[in-house]
C-alpha cells in the first residue's frame, strides 16, 4: 500500500503540532486558578491549516502560456513587475506589452491588476518573464465580442493612416475604420485624421482571421438624431417662415428650413387646387413660404395651403361692402349738390 504524499501546507503543519519531548527533571506546568472569576474566552489558535491555500499557491509552479494575473507592484520606463503572492514574481517588458506603437507605462499604476502569459519560467533573474500583449491577444477578442453585441463606445486614437482608413487600437487589438466610418460626410484628407480621438464601436469582431473593424458613423448618426430631436421639439406651431424645395415626392415636397432642419408639405397642402404631384406647383430649388401645422415623433408638418386660405380671409374682410339704399341716395345727392349746370 504506497503512502499519501502530503502538500507543503500539510508538512509544515505536522512539523509545527508535533508534541516536545519532555526534558529530563521538567514537569509541565499546572494552572493555578487565582480567582472564582471564569477565566476570559480565548482567540481560536490559527493553526498552518487556515493558510493551506495560501502555501499551497505560494509553491505552484508555472508553465509557459499560462494565463496569471497579478498586482503591479513595480514600474520603470521599461518594464512592469507583478506579483502573484508566490514564490516568485514576474516581468513585463515594454516590448511585450502591446503592439501599439505608442504605448507606455505612463498609465499603469501600482495596485493595477493586469493579466499576463508566461513566455519563460526564468529570466535569468529567478523571474517569470511575461507577456501581456499575448494574454491580451487571447481575452481581448471576447471583450471585442461583447463590446459589439452591447454596442459599446469606446474613445480611441487614430494612430495611423491607411489605404481605404484609419487604424486605432482597441484592447490591444490593431482596429481599422473605414473612411466612410470616420464621419458623416466624405472624408477627402485621410491624413488630417491622423492623432485624433474619435468615438467609434466595434463593427466586426474575429479572431479566428485576427479581423477588427471599427466605425464612428453609427454613434454620429444618433447624436445628429438626438440634436434634430431637441431642434424639432422647440418649433413652434404656427410658425411662419421661408424654405427651400429639397426634394418632390409623390406623396408631397420635402422643404429645407435651415439649422438642418427639413419639414413636409403634404401634397393636400401644397395648393388649394387638387394637384395629382407636386411637380405640378413646384420645382427643386424653389424658395417657398410655409406654415408649421404640426410637429409630432420627431417629424415637421407645413403648409403652404394655409397661407393661401389665409390671405384669402384677408382680402374677403376688406372687400368693399356696398352701403343700403337710403345711404346710398343721399350720398349721391351730396355728390350733385355742388355741380352747377
Amino acid at each position: 500500500m504506497s503512502e499519501t504524499q502530503n502538500t507543503p501546507a500539510e508538512e509544515i503543519a505536522a512539523e509545527l503540532t508535533e508534541t516536545p519531548s519532555e526534558t529530563a527533571g521538567e514537569t509541565p506546568a499546572e494552572t493555578i486558578e487565582t480567582s472564582e472569576q471564569a477565566p476570559a474566552e480565548e482567540a481560536p489558535v490559527e493553526t498552518m491549516a487556515d493558510y493551506e491555500d495560501q502555501i499551497n499557491a505560494s509553491f505552484k509552479r508555472f508553465q509557459e502560456g499560462d494565463i496569471l494575473t497579478g498586482t503591479v507592484i513595480g514600474i520603470s520606463e521599461d518594464e512592469i513587475t507583478l506579483d502573484f503572492g508566490s514564490y516568485t514574481d514576474g516581468v513585463i517588458r515594454l516590448e511585450d506589452a502591446s503592439d501599439d506603437p505608442a504605448f507606455t507605462f505612463n498609465d499603469i499604476q501600482p495596485g493595477q491588476t493586469l493579466s499576463a502569459t508566461v513566455i519563460r519560467r526564468d529570466n535569468g533573474e529567478g523571474r517569470l518573464q511575461l507577456s501581456m500583449k499575448e494574454a491580451t491577444a487571447v481575452l481581448a477578442w471576447d471583450r471585442l465580442q461583447q463590446m459589439m453585441e452591447n454596442q459599446t463606445a469606446v474613445t480611441v486614437k487614430i494612430g495611423g493612416i491607411v489605404k481605404g482608413g484609419a487604424v486605432a487600437y482597441v484592447e490591444g487589438i490593431r482596429g481599422f475604420i473605414p473612411a466612410s466610418k470616420l464621419s458623416l460626410e466624405y472624408v477627402e484628407d485621410l491624413e488630417d485624421w491622423l492623432g485624433k480621438e474619435i468615438t467609434v464601436r466595434v463593427i466586426t469582431a474575429d479572431p479566428e482571421e485576427k479581423r477588427l473593424v471599427l466605425s464612428a458613423r453609427e454613434i454620429l448618426r444618433e447624436q445628429e438624431a438626438e440634436e434634430r430631436k431637441k431642434q424639432v421639439s422647440n418649433v413652434q406651431i404656427g410658425l411662419v417662415t421661408e424654405g427651400v424645395v429639397e426634394s418632390l415626392m409623390p406623396y408631397g415636397a420635402f422643404v429645407k428650413l435651415g439649422n438642418g432642419l427639413t419639414g413636409l408639405v403634404h401634397v393636400s397642402q401644397i395648393s388649394q387646387q387638387r394637384i395629382k404631384h407636386p411637380a405640378a406647383v413646384l420645382k427643386e430649388g424653389q424658395t417657398v413660404k410655409v406654415k408649421v401645422i404640426g410637429v409630432k415623433d420627431g417629424k415637421i408638418s407645413l403648409s403652404m395651403k394655409a397661407l393661401q386660405d389665409v390671405a384669402a380671409e384677408e382680402i374677403h374682410e376688406e372687400t368693399y361692402e356696398l352701403p343700403e339704399a337710403e345711404a346710398a341716395t343721399t350720398s349721391l345727392a351730396s355728390l350733385f349738390k355742388n355741380i352747377k349746370l
